[in-house]
């Protein structure tokens, strides 16, 4: 074979050669390696995000945080109202007996025997009143709500500040005059809207905090049937007035002083 062919041939090898190698370039699993770690940074910068809001927002409700120099940070809270029922009254009441409570939802006074469970319970029916009082005594939040003006996406949202929450409980409260009304022990405040911030000052403020509630210490936990049935809780009875109705005996309520009144023209009042 001449020179010349074998120089053909060889040309015609190489050209084989890089034919073979541009095909074999692999497109589709660096494509796929591409999207995936796209993927993966999009990930990453959504949970540095989160991470970021998070933080934020719990530095946001540090000043709210209980201490020996700031002992009541609910104070700094719009529109809250308080009472002061820490001595005179915290009377038991044995069932039916019932109490005339002054605020409505009742922030504290004589209540009964047995408190409702509060360790992040959410009631979907509305409990009686002197039950939750006495779980207001032992340091939890009581968020209530108007059933008829707090449903879909609002009742969720408050469900989800509550459910597995220790000393948090939440239940409906018909008639109730605003949509949502948060208590603790001497403390009360009344809201339009499930995403107010306040909502998270307030727990945040008075739950379990030591230096407003009288029961340091007590437990959420219900003592079960023949006490208080967390499954099956005594139903809710609008306020009486003092006196006796079918027999029951109607206790007034008893203060150490009287209430800081709601100023009407301050927001979530």
């Amino acid at each position: 074979m001449s020179p010349s062919g074998k120089s053909s041939k060889a040309s015609r090898s190489t050209a084989r050669n890089t034919v073979v190698n541009r095909r074999g370039t692999p497109w589709g699993l660096i494509a796929g390696v591409l999207v995936v770690v796209l993927f993966a940074g999009g990930i990453f910068g959504y949970a540095v995000y989160r991470g970021n809001e998070n933080s934020a927002a719990k530095a946001a409700l540090a000043a709210y945080t209980p201490s020996d120099t700031n002992k009541d940070p609910s104070a700094q809270i719009q529109g809250v109202v308080t009472d002061n029922y820490t001595g005179n009254g915290q009377g038991h009441i044995v069932a039916p007996a019932r109490v005339a409570y002054t605020h409505s939802p009742p922030m504290g006074g004589d209540h009964d025997q047995y408190w409702a469970a509060c360790t992040g319970v959410v009631y979907p029916t509305a409990v009686r009143q002197e039950n939750l009082v006495h779980s207001l005594e032992h340091g939890a939040v009581w968020i209530a709500y108007n059933p008829d003006r707090v449903s879909g996406d609002a009742l969720d949202v408050l469900k989800k500040k509550v459910d597995g929450q220790p000393y948090t409980v939440m239940a409906p409260y018909p008639g109730l005059d605003q949509p949502i009304s948060l208590q603790a022990w001497n403390h009360q405040l009344k809201l339009a809207d499930a995403n107010d911030p306040r909502i998270d000052q307030f727990i945040t403020a008075l739950r379990r905090n030591q230096y407003v509630y009288p029961e340091i210490g007590a437990t959420c936990q219900a003592l079960g049937p023949g006490a208080f049935d967390q499954d099956n809780p005594p139903a809710f009875q609008p306020t009486p007035a003092v006196g006796e109705i079918n027999g029951t005996t109607v206790v007034a309520e008893r203060s150490g002083a009287t209430g800081t009144a709601a100023d009407p023209s301050k927001p979530g009042q």
